[in-house]
């Protein structure tokens, strides 16, 4: 899937919605370090500005930020 020209998108996460800064076709989990293509990308935190692959990454991602 990402072979060859893959690149890592650079992004700014809003309230629904992000801003891509520079072009790619994914980022990478915050906490796992996987692949998220950006057509696949739904979890993220405005306030860190981090990618998440699902929702139990996001919630370890407010568990280590101490909101949990």
């Amino acid at each position: 899937m990402l072979m060859g020209t893959a690149r890592e998108a650079k992004i700014h996460y809003l309230d629904g919605t992000f801003r891509l800064l520079s072009a790619g076709d994914h980022v990478r989990c915050a906490i796992t370090g996987a692949v998220i293509p950006l057509d696949e990308l739904r979890y993220w935190s405005v306030d860190r500005q981090e990618a998440y692959a699902d929702a139990a990454a996001s919630l370890e991602a407010e568990r280590r930020a101490g909101n949990i």
